[in-house]
């Protein structure tokens, strides 16, 4: 592939591309949504540490969340889903017929009927010596066990096999803290007519408030709808930091270039952000989503892990509990100068092809 076949799309190293010598390794995100608890430490933490202005606060009626999505003032962003026992077991369905989005190959076996877990039915479970009445259980069998059942190989056995099928909630939360994605192919990168975002020497992007025009080409650019110009809102009173400049998380260039974590990363209190060499966030990502499997969560599947997606793979890797959608993330984002080779021949052709239809016209006329 190219030089300038891997600034458009595939796999590639950001940062080399871009002229840095010796750049360290490539760094990233890797934000694990199935041990999220909601508690926004990160959203706080990014506010205070970037000095962002109070925006859009105030009863949305979206369940928990208040900051309804990211933007030029919001570079952390917590969603709260809320979730029924049918759509739980449409994920867990739909993550068995995954498409390639980077996940890990697991073969985890289907059980005919989904479980529920406040009340599994147990007509035709196997006899194993354990007691199959009692406190979110259904079905006949109060005589034929009881509690001084010992067997422990047998309990551990049962164990298992609830592990491997897993169990469908009458209801869950899935809780997502999402973040800019540091593209490997960058539109908003690509369209800055002012130089004004710019690669780092971590593979991340950057806007210099000093140099953005707000002319607001990469707000459009962006598949992900990260990019905002940031705009005063009601409520706000005096002047606003860098209002008319186009705004998103900087992957704290300041901190992480001194050796520290990303402010939200150092706030969160579950490890549900982690943060550090980009190959060792997708091992981890990849372990984790290994490790759902195995427990019989089918549903849990990688987004951004992916190289060879629209966008070259990106910076912040999450691991999911559902479809992306589910979480106002694009199933296919692909960045908006792909399609610049393809364009370019395609007018090239039809200049031809005007160029030859006048010099026919001319000649013609002289006849």
């Amino acid at each position: 592939m190219s030089f300038w076949q891997r600034q458009l799309s595939g796999p590639t190293e950001p940062a080399r591309d871009a002229g840095w010598l010796d750049a360290p390794p490539r760094q990233g995100f890797f934000t694990d949504t199935s041990i999220c608890i909601g508690c926004k430490a990160c959203e706080v933490a990014c506010k205070e540490w970037n000095a962002l202005p109070m925006d859009r606060l105030g009863m949305t009626g979206n369940s928990y969340d208040n900051s309804i999505s990211l933007g030029a003032s919001t570079w952390r962003h917590v969603a709260f889903v809320e979730q029924g026992r049918e759509q739980v077991a449409a994920a867990r369905e739909s993550g068995r017929r995954l498409i390639d989005l980077g996940l890990p190959s697991v073969g985890v076996p289907a059980p005919a009927v989904l479980p529920r877990a406040t009340a599994q039915r147990v007509e035709a479970a196997e006899r194993t010596g354990l007691p199959l009445h009692g406190p979110g259980t259904l079905g006949p069998d109060a005589a034929l066990v009881g509690p001084d059942v010992t067997d422990l190989a047998a309990a551990q056995d049962a164990a298992a096999r609830a592990a491997a099928t897993g169990t469908v909630p009458d209801f869950r939360w899935l809780i997502a803290s999402d973040v800019c994605k540091h593209c490997t192919h960058a539109g908003c990168l690509d369209v800055c007519p002012t130089g004004s975002l710019f690669r780092t020497e971590f593979g991340t992007v950057v806007v210099q408030d000093d140099i953005c025009n707000g002319c607001g080409y990469c707000v459009a650019a962006c598949p992900f709808g990260v990019i905002e110009r940031r705009e005063r809102h009601d409520g706000q009173t005096g002047a606003v930091k860098n209002e008319g400049i186009a705004q998103k998380c900087t992957l704290c260039y300041d901190r992480i270039g001194v050796g520290e974590l990303p402010a939200c990363a150092q706030a969160c209190p579950t490890t549900s952000i982690q943060f550090g060499d980009l190959d060792q966030m997708r091992r981890r990502a990849a372990e984790r989503a290994q490790v759902l499997h195995e427990k019989g969560f089918t549903e849990a599947r990688l987004y951004g892990a992916n190289e060879t997606d629209g966008v070259g793979g990106t910076g912040s890797i999450f691991l999911l509990l559902d479809e992306p959608e589910v979480y106002g993330l694009p199933p296919d984002p692909i960045v908006t100068t792909a399609d610049l080779p393809d364009i370019f021949r395609r007018a090239g052709y039809a200049g031809l092809t005007m160029f030859v239809g006048a010099a026919l016209a001319f000649l013609g006329g002289h006849r």
